[in-house]
Protein backbone atom coordinates (compact mmCIF):
# COMPACT_ATOMS: atom_id res chain seq x y z
CA UNK A 1 0.00 0.00 0.00
CA UNK A 2 1.34 3.58 -0.62
CA UNK A 3 1.07 6.44 0.83
CA UNK A 4 0.31 10.10 -0.26
CA UNK A 5 1.25 13.06 1.65
CA UNK A 6 0.21 16.63 0.56
CA UNK A 7 -2.57 18.92 1.62
CA UNK A 8 -6.23 18.57 0.32
CA UNK A 9 -7.08 21.38 -0.91
CA UNK A 10 -3.57 21.72 -3.19
CA UNK A 11 -4.49 21.43 -7.64
CA UNK A 12 -1.44 19.19 -7.34
CA UNK A 13 -2.42 16.63 -4.91
CA UNK A 14 -6.00 16.50 -6.56
CA UNK A 15 -4.50 15.47 -10.09
CA UNK A 16 -2.68 13.06 -8.50
CA UNK A 17 -5.73 11.73 -6.22
CA UNK A 18 -7.52 11.65 -9.98
CA UNK A 19 -4.32 9.68 -11.34
CA UNK A 20 -4.39 6.95 -8.46
CA UNK A 21 -8.07 6.90 -8.43
CA UNK A 22 -8.32 6.52 -12.74
CA UNK A 23 -5.47 3.49 -11.96
CA UNK A 24 -8.01 1.92 -9.16
CA UNK A 25 -4.40 2.21 -6.84
CA UNK A 26 -5.50 2.23 -3.34
CA UNK A 27 -3.40 4.09 -1.02
CA UNK A 28 -3.57 6.25 2.63
CA UNK A 29 -3.63 9.96 2.39
CA UNK A 30 -1.65 11.38 5.37
CA UNK A 31 -2.62 14.71 5.47
CA UNK A 32 -0.22 17.48 6.62
CA UNK A 33 -2.91 20.04 7.79
CA UNK A 34 -4.60 17.91 10.65
CA UNK A 35 -1.30 15.17 10.81
CA UNK A 36 1.76 17.11 10.94
CA UNK A 37 4.90 15.53 9.97
CA UNK A 38 7.10 14.08 11.81
CA UNK A 39 10.98 15.17 12.43
CA UNK A 40 11.64 11.39 11.59
CA UNK A 41 9.66 11.27 8.25
CA UNK A 42 10.93 14.68 7.51
CA UNK A 43 14.09 13.70 7.82
CA UNK A 44 13.55 10.50 5.82
CA UNK A 45 11.89 12.75 2.45
CA UNK A 46 15.18 15.10 2.79
CA UNK A 47 17.62 12.03 2.95
CA UNK A 48 16.12 10.10 0.09
CA UNK A 49 15.07 12.96 -1.95
CA UNK A 50 17.66 15.79 -0.85
CA UNK A 51 16.39 19.38 0.25
CA UNK A 52 16.36 20.37 -3.12
CA UNK A 53 13.28 18.31 -4.11
CA UNK A 54 11.46 18.37 -0.49
CA UNK A 55 11.17 22.48 -0.45
CA UNK A 56 8.86 23.65 -2.47
CA UNK A 57 10.41 26.71 -4.00
CA UNK A 58 7.27 27.41 -6.45
CA UNK A 59 4.48 27.39 -3.27
CA UNK A 60 3.20 30.60 -1.97
CA UNK A 61 4.71 29.25 1.75
CA UNK A 62 8.27 29.49 0.07
CA UNK A 63 7.57 32.92 -2.88
CA UNK A 64 6.32 35.17 0.46
CA UNK A 65 8.94 34.83 2.29
CA UNK A 66 11.65 37.91 2.27
CA UNK A 67 14.80 37.43 0.81
CA UNK A 68 16.63 37.59 4.26
CA UNK A 69 14.03 34.71 4.96
CA UNK A 70 15.02 32.90 2.03
CA UNK A 71 18.33 33.02 2.58
CA UNK A 72 18.58 31.50 6.10
CA UNK A 73 16.92 28.57 4.31
CA UNK A 74 20.12 27.70 2.83
CA UNK A 75 21.38 26.25 6.32
CA UNK A 76 20.38 22.39 6.40
CA UNK A 77 19.07 22.65 10.54
CA UNK A 78 16.97 26.28 9.55
CA UNK A 79 15.43 24.95 6.48
CA UNK A 80 14.73 21.44 8.64
CA UNK A 81 12.70 23.49 11.38
CA UNK A 82 10.85 25.43 8.76
CA UNK A 83 10.15 22.70 7.02
CA UNK A 84 8.91 21.30 10.61
CA UNK A 85 6.68 24.33 11.22
CA UNK A 86 5.19 25.18 8.05
CA UNK A 87 4.92 21.56 6.46
CA UNK A 88 2.55 23.70 3.75
CA UNK A 89 6.33 24.40 2.00
CA UNK A 90 7.04 20.70 2.02
CA UNK A 91 7.04 19.68 -2.34
CA UNK A 92 3.25 18.03 -3.31
CA UNK A 93 2.17 14.99 -3.07
CA UNK A 94 5.58 12.92 -1.59
CA UNK A 95 4.24 9.44 -2.36
CA UNK A 96 6.16 6.42 -0.16
CA UNK A 97 5.28 2.61 -0.73
CA UNK A 98 7.50 2.40 2.47
CA UNK A 99 10.66 1.80 0.58
CA UNK A 100 10.33 3.97 -2.04
CA UNK A 101 9.97 7.87 -2.71
CA UNK A 102 8.52 9.94 -5.30
CA UNK A 103 8.30 13.84 -5.20
CA UNK A 104 5.66 15.89 -7.01
CA UNK A 105 3.39 15.03 -9.71
CA UNK A 106 4.21 14.02 -13.06
CA UNK A 107 2.33 11.02 -15.17
CA UNK A 108 4.67 9.28 -16.64
CA UNK A 109 7.14 9.25 -13.74
CA UNK A 110 4.38 8.21 -11.28
CA UNK A 111 3.21 5.72 -13.56
CA UNK A 112 6.57 4.60 -13.90
CA UNK A 113 7.31 4.54 -10.09
CA UNK A 114 4.50 2.64 -10.09
CA UNK A 115 5.56 -0.16 -12.07
CA UNK A 116 8.45 -0.98 -10.84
Amino acid sequence: MITIYGIPACNTMKKAFDFLAKKDIQYTFHNYKKEGISAVTLQNFIDKLGIEKVLNKQGSTYRQLSDREKDALEEKTTVFSFLLEKNSAIKRPIITDGNRIIAGFNPEDLDKWLNN
